[in-house]
C-alpha cells in the first residue's frame, strides 16, 4: 500500500521525532514547560513566538488539551446532532464531506445522515456506508454542532485573543475523521494560521514543507496527489498524540496520514487582508450609508439609443464622483462604526465565525427556555460567549445588547440597566419580577444566556 514506509508509527512516549528538510532523522527530547489549559497570556507572549520563530514555522505543542475535556466522541456527538437535524429538517450551516482516497463521495451523504447507527463501531459503519476498507469524514462549522465543542476549543480561542490577537474574520471547527492514507486534497498550501487540535483515538502522522522547499522539489505551487512518498522524506514531520496541538502557519505546504482511526479539529484563524475586507464587506456598507431615501431619489431618464451607453456612463461617473465625496467627508465615522459593531459581534461569539443556522444555538436556546420554566433563579452568559451592552439609550429608548453574535434592541429600564451591565461583567444575576418579559425571552433566544437553578449562585444583581 502507497506510503506505507512513511508511516512506520513511532511511540516513544518521553520523545518526538521529527524528519528534519533534509532527510536527517533528529530526536528532540520533551523539554518544553508544562502548558496549563487554557493557555496561559505568558504562553502566547514567550513560548508560543519563540517556538514557532515568530508566528511563521509550524511546532507541535504536546500534550495541551487535557483528556477529560475533549475527546473523539465529542465530535462524533456532533455527527449525531447532523443527524437529527436531517430527520427533523432544521437547517444547518455545518458541512458535510466524505472522500474515499482523493476522490470526493457527495452520494454518501444522505446516508451518512440517515442510515441506521447506534452501537455499531463508528469505522465499521463507515467502511460499509462508503463500500472502502479507508475513508476521510470532514465537518465544516463543526462549532455548530456542540455546546462542548464550541465551549472547549473556545477555550483555546479566547486565550490567543487575550494572548496573542484577535482574527478580524473570526473562526470555525473543521473535523478530519478517518484512517485515510493521506489527507484528501493532497500535499497542498494553506492560506490561513490554523491550530490542529488532535483527539485521536489513533497517531497521526503530519507532514510540512515551507512554500519555498515545496516550490523547489516541485516546481510549482499545485497540490500533489498519488503517490507523494519521494515529497515525505524532505518534509518535516510531526507525530500527533491525542491531547497535542499543531501550529500550522499559513502558506505552510502539508499533508496528514495515518494507520489507524482518529479525529483531528483544525481550528483556522481567519484574518483576511485588509483591501479584501473592504472591497467585500465594509465599502459596500459605506456607500448603502450615503444612497438616498427611496422617496426622494431622482430615477435615471429615458435614454436615447442613438446616443449610446456614454450619456448614461457620464452621468453615473458624475454621480459617483459626488457620493464617494461625500463618503470621503465621514469615511472614518463610519468605517469605526463598521469595525465596532464587527468586533463586538466577533468577541460576543467567542471569536467563532457568523453562522446562519447554529444547532449548538437553538439547543442553548431551548435548554435555557425549559429552566427558567422549572424554576431557573438566575442567569449568567455561557462561556466561551460574552455579552456587550451599550450604555446609550436610542430615539426609541432602547438599549443595544450584543450577545453570542447577535445584536438586540430592548427596552430601556433601570433594572435591566443594571442587570446587563453585571452579565457584561461576567456576573451571575438573579431573576427578579423585574427582569421578565420580552427582554428575558429575546435574551434566552440568542442560546448565549444560561439560567441556573441553584439558588446558593453568587450573584451580583
Amino acid at each position: 500500500m502507497i506510503l506505507r514506509a512513511a508511516q512506520q508509527e513511532r511511540r516513544d512516549l518521553d520523545h518526538l521525532h521529527v524528519l528534519t528538510r533534509d532527510g536527517a532523522d533528529v530526536m528532540t527530547t520533551a523539554a518544553d514547560p508544562v502548558i496549563t489549559w487554557p493557555p496561559s497570556p505568558e504562553f502566547w507572549s514567550t513560548l508560543f513566538p519563540a517556538k514557532t520563530d515568530g508566528a511563521v514555522a509550524p511546532y507541535l505543542f504536546k500534550g495541551i488539551v487535557p483528556a477529560d475535556r475533549l475527546g473523539p466522541d465529542d465530535v462524533l456527538d456532533g455527527l449525531r446532532r447532523l443527524r437529527r437535524a436531517a430527520a427533523h429538517g432544521e437547517p444547518t450551516s455545518a458541512r458535510t464531506r466524505v472522500y474515499v482516497g482523493e476522490e470526493r463521495r457527495d452520494e454518501v451523504i444522505d446516508t451518512l445522515l440517515s442510515a441506521p447507527w447506534s452501537d455499531e463501531d463508528f469505522v465499521a459503519w463507515m467502511q460499509h456506508l462508503t463500500g472502502a476498507e479507508r475513508f476521510s469524514l470532514v465537518i465544516n462549522n463543526l462549532e455548530t454542532t456542540s455546546p462542548k465543542l464550541a465551549e472547549v476549543l473556545g477555550e483555546l480561542i479566547g486565550s490567543a485573543h487575550a494572548g496573542w490577537g484577535v482574527p478580524i474574520g473570526g473562526s470555525e471547527q473543521v473535523a478530519f475523521a478517518g484512517n485515510y492514507a493521506g489527507t484528501a486534497f493532497g500535499v497542498h498550501e494553506g492560506y490561513e494560521d490554523a491550530f490542529l487540535v488532535h483527539l485521536g483515538p489513533g497517531i497521526k502522522h503530519f507532514y510540512t514543507w515551507s512554500g519555498e522547499l515545496y516550490r523547489e522539489l516541485t516546481g510549482g505551487d499545485t497540490p500533489t496527489f498519488g503517490d507523494y512518498t519521494a515529497l515525505l522524506e524532505r518534509g518535516e514531520r510531526h507525530d500527533l498524540e491525542p491531547g497535542d496541538v499543531l501550529f500550522l502557519p499559513r502558506r505552510v505546504f502539508h499533508v496528514g496520514v495515518q494507520d489507524d482511526f482518529s479525529i483531528s479539529v483544525a481550528v483556522p484563524l481567519y484574518t483576511y487582508s485588509d483591501t479584501r475586507m473592504l472591497a467585500l464587506s465594509i465599502l459596500p456598507a459605506v456607500l448603502e450609508s450615503a444612497v438616498v431615501d427611496v422617496a426622494e431619489e431622482t430615477p435615471s431618464p429615458m435614454h436615447s439609443v442613438t446616443a449610446g451607453p456614454g450619456p448614461v456612463a457620464a452621468a453615473l461617473t458624475a454621480a459617483a464622483a459626488s457620493m464617494l465625496a461625500t463618503v470621503s467627508e465621514q469615511l472614518e465615522t463610519k468605517v469605526g462604526e463598521l469595525i465596532s459593531a464587527r468586533w463586538r459581534t466577533l468577541l460576543s461569539n467567542g471569536g467563532w465565525e457568523a453562522a446562519e443556522h447554529d444547532l449548538a444555538r437553538e439547543d442553548a436556546a431551548r435548554e435555557a427556555a425549559a429552566a427558567l420554566a422549572g424554576g431557573g433563579t438566575h442567569l449568567r452568559v455561557a462561556p466561551p460567549y460574552t455579552l456587550h451592552a451599550d450604555p446609550d439609550i436610542d430615539e426609541h429608548l432602547h438599549l443595544g445588547v450584543t450577545v453570542r453574535g447577535l445584536v438586540l434592541r430592548v427596552p430601556e429600564s433601570p433594572a435591566w440597566g443594571t442587570a446587563l451591565a453585571s452579565l457584561a461583567n461576567g456576573h451571575t444575576v438573579r431573576i427578579t419580577d423585574d427582569l421578565g418579559g420580552d427582554t428575558l425571552t429575546l435574551l434566552l433566544e440568542t442560546g448565549g444566556i444560561q439560567v441556573l437553578t441553584d439558588p446558593d449562585a453568587e450573584e451580583s444583581a
